[in-house]
């Protein structure tokens, strides 16, 4: 996937102990609150890609993303999946998104987008990639599957970080026993060799 969309950002260069935590699927009520009351703990921010249709269920909920001053990023209104869908039904489903964050926010949209499952068609990437930056990872922690423990998930997430990762969880009601119990885990250990976890730049 790296060799094919070699223009998408899939880790940050950093010299500095910083991980770029990021969260899709969101926001979803207790689970949304669950990772903020943990990233508090932790003096921590992230960036959340945001299902349009969510934000609009859960104003209150995305309202404390922004207050809190976590980066916000683009995940389609419907969670699409672009080798699915038509192009121009996918990018109709971007930008309603792009409009309802920008309206919901109070400030203007950020130019952050993930595809949903990481999966987007050459033409739909050429057309948002004039706007946004698609932002990737490098770290997938699995939280989301059932196949995998929550001790396997954290003890993968923590092997494969290094400075300028971006660490992909979910805060979405399936991934949620997996991620409830890594993401304070994980936190703590890179918390304590001194790691600082900051939203995405807009400029990247």
């Amino acid at each position: 996937m790296r060799a094919i969309y070699p223009d998408f950002i899939w880790k940050i260069p950093e010299k500095d102990k910083v991980i770029y935590l990021t969260f899709d699927d969101g926001p979803i009520p207790e689970v949304t609150e669950f990772v903020l009351e943990q990233l508090d703990l932790f003096q921590a921010k992230a960036t959340f890609f945001c299902i349009g249709n969510n934000i609009e269920k859960n104003p209150c909920i995305f309202s404390k993303l922004v207050e809190k001053q976590h980066g916000i990023g683009n995940h389609t209104f419907n969670h699409l999946r672009g080798w699915n869908t038509e192009k121009d039904e996918y990018l109709e489903n971007f930008s309603k998104c792009h409009e309802l964050i920008s309206s919901q926010s109070g400030i203007a949209a950020p130019q952050l987008f993930r595809p949903p499952y990481g999966r987007i068609k050459k033409s739909q990437a050429r057309e948002i990639i004039k706007s946004h930056q698609i932002v990737m990872w490098d770290v997938l922690t699995g939280d989301f599957s059932r196949e995998l423990s929550p001790e396997t998930i954290l003890k993968k997430s923590i092997k494969y970080t290094e400075n300028g990762s971006i660490v992909l969880f979910h805060d979405s009601i399936k991934a949620s026993p997996n991620m409830s119990f890594a993401l304070p885990r994980f936190l703590e250990h890179f918390s304590e060799k001194g790691y600082q976890f900051l939203p995405l730049p807009e400029k990247l």
